[in-house]
């Protein structure tokens, strides 16, 4: 209803964007106070105001009687403001019958061009002229007269009158593919004719899908988009009685090939991986798509014919982290099938080096992935701490790889790439080349600032069948949506450590990703005192073979009785066998315990030689085993936490 729906709604936002006359010899406009509706309202109501910047640090607006594709005037980023422009002068579709079209088509269906409303010639006419309401300018195509077959013009061509433009209502310019995921049109009511809701408001309807925590989603405005994976491009309302409706969109008549279709790994979030693996990691058999026992879903092959969602094969139709299916067990409803092995995304070796690389001396200039080395003379993007200057015998040059500071992980460099400031090279040790044993150390390591905590009993027993307990270093990891999908450990106040399995890249945009920390509850409620959430702003994942990665926060965790960091032991150090390891999580439980509640088990280490003859020679120098062993799974596959 007209009471509910916002003024904003007549206007596309453009972030961190300003109009400028070109040359700049108009005035520029004055000022006004005022928040983005109330300053959508003035200009709504203005018949010489087609646009507004609005300052949302001051809460000032200019009112503007231009948009982007006035003569003269051009776009320009400028971080104060964001631009409103009314959507009638930026639209290349129609709405309805298309007398709101303010748009710059000039040209006929059939390619005659438009004779200016002015003129009286080829064709005399009284009837149409211009005036400031019916936004009859220059030879641009519109519907004064509200004709049902849209707008119109008269024509320079004598012997043709007039003829319609031809221009394509919005719910037709802009097919769909599959399920709408992808689709950026224009549509801006549900398919009962209700309009939208703006995505960056949150009345009528509150909602979690703001902009700026999905900026891959194409949350602009309040056009029809599909967030959450539903059967179609769907809006909130402006009807306070309607929450949502799905609106009326044009199929693309060509299906697309799938993209990254792998079978044997899975690359990125897996949404192309089609291979038969069809358990839990704990062995639960998945449920079939097609079937609503023991789960009621909606991802039903018809509905999705996308996505493959053949049998009971782990599928990713959502875009969820990982692949992921229903498990035939009621009281586990979903599971990440995260032991489906990620795709190596390192590019191939193309030299070797020996020893640590120390005197590596080649000509690679990438990284493992991909990414060109920054010039160890250069400043930027990346201003170095080891250069040509402070390295003269390391033998740096240009942008090639090298090992200056002995890194064990072999050499590196800077990169090119803002976001990465180093990386690993795509270069193997030589074979035969020696690299030193880590299972030599016999050194007793204690600790006194970190891993401590208000004990309490601690029952024996795995994650899986675990019991409830204290272990204020685990952290949940939360998607956009709030959900938990991997645990991890806070080594320092600003820094978490989790499994490389659970990111679906190592330059992924974890805006909207946040950590918890302080609560044994997977989902715990509103009045937790001890919750802490903080969001992720960066990812940066471990040398080649770690399968680990650094989560930085956007502010330091407050350290409590409830939080407290959990101590890294020192470089190349080797857990003693029979040490008694603590590992915690909220895994799947079997039935066997609380799934919902942080569960915490003891289990000691065994001896390397030991169990790398029961994994038949598999084991890293790098990895540990704790007892019992048992084939395919271990405890902290179950949870991926700490």
């Amino acid at each position: 209803s007209p009471g509910h729906r916002s003024p904003l709604n007549d206007f596309q936002r453009l972030r961190a964007t300003e109009l400028l006359a070109v040359p700049a010899d108009l005035p520029p406009p004055l000022p006004e106070q005022g928040t983005a509706e109330q300053c959508a309202q003035r200009c709504a109501t203005s018949l010489a105001c087609r646009a507004f910047h609005h300052d949302q640090q001051s809460q000032l607006c200019q009112l503007l009687p231009w948009t982007q594709h006035s003569p003269r005037i051009q776009l320009q980023k400028n971080i104060r403001y964001d631009l409103y422009q009314k959507k009638d002068y930026l639209r290349d579709c129609i709405m309805g019958d298309g007398s709101s079209y303010r748009g710059t088509r000039a040209t006929t269906e059939k390619g005659l061009r438009c004779q200016h409303w002015q003129a009286t010639t080829p064709h005399d006419h009284s009837r149409f002229l211009p005036s400031p309401r019916n936004g009859l300018e220059e030879n641009y195509c519109r519907n004064p007269d509200r004709d049902k077959r849209g707008p119109w013009c008269y024509t320079v061509d004598p012997n043709v009158r007039h003829q319609s433009c031809g221009i394509k209502k919005c719910e037709d310019a802009v097919c769909m593919t599959c399920n709408g995921e992808d689709y950026r049109g224009t549509v801006d009511h549900t398919e009962s004719g209700t309009e939208c809701q703006r995505w960056d408001l949150q009345h009528p309807h509150k909602h979690p899908y703001h902009p700026n925590k999905y900026p891959d989603k194409g949350l602009d405005d309040n056009y029809c988009r599909n967030p959450d994976s539903s059967e179609r491009p769907w809006c909130y309302t402006t009807d306070p009685e309607r929450e949502r409706e799905y609106c009326r969109i044009r199929i693309c008549k060509k299906r697309p090939r799938p993209v990254n279709v792998t079978n044997g790994c899975f690359r990125g979030k897996g949404e192309g991986y089609r291979g038969r693996v069809n358990v839990t990691v704990s062995g639960i058999p998945c449920q079939r798509w097609d079937s609503q026992v023991p789960h009621k879903h909606h991802f039903v092959p018809e509905k999705y014919p996308c996505k493959d969602l053949q049998e009971n094969y782990c599928r990713n139709p959502d875009g969820s982290e990982a692949p992921w299916c229903f498990t035939s067990r009621p009281t586990v409803r979903i599971a990440f099938c995260f032991h489906i092995r990620r795709c190596p995304d390192e590019q191939d070796a193309q030299e070797c080096y020996h020893g640590h690389g120390k005197h590596y001396h080649g000509h690679v200039s990438k990284t493992r992935k991909g990414i060109t080395c920054q010039p160890w003379a250069a400043q930027t993007p990346h201003v170095p701490q080891i250069s040509p200057a402070t390295h003269p015998e390391a033998r740096l040059e240009e942008n090639y790889c090298r090992n200056p500071d002995d890194d064990s992980h072999g050499p590196w460099c800077y990169t090119m790439d803002p976001r990465t400031p180093f990386d690993y090279c795509a270069i193997k040790p030589c074979s035969g080349s020696t690299v030193p044993s880590i299972m030599e150390n016999t050194d007793t390591v204690t600790f006194e600032q970190c891993g401590q905590r208000e004990e309490r009993l601690q029952q024996k027993g795995r994650i899986v069948g675990g019991q409830p307990g204290n272990s204020p270093w685990t952290v949940s990891i939360r998607n956009r949506a709030g959900v938990h999908f991997c645990g991890g450990s806070l080594v320092k106040e600003q820094w978490v450590i989790s499994t490389r399995q659970c990111f679906f890249s190592c330059d992924a945009d974890l805006t909207g990703y946040e950590v918890q920390l302080g609560t044994l509850f997977k989902d715990p409620g509103p009045g937790d005192p001890d919750q802490q959430t903080i969001p992720i702003v960066r990812i940066v994942c471990g040398p080649s073979e770690s399968q680990l990665v650094m989560l930085k926060l956007a502010r330091p965790a407050a350290l409590t009785r409830r939080v407290a960091l959990i101590c890294l032991p020192p470089e190349r150090y080797v857990v003693p066998a029979g040490t008694v390891c603590e590992i915690a999580g909220w895994g799947e439980t079997r039935g066997t315990a609380d799934g919902s509640v942080l569960n915490v088990a003891r289990l000691p280490v065994l001896a390397h030689s030991e169990c790398d003859r029961a994994l038949r020679g598999r084991l890293k120098e790098s990895e540990l085993c704790t007892a019992p062993l048992r084939a395919g799974v271990g405890a902290c596959e179950v949870s991926w936490a700490g």
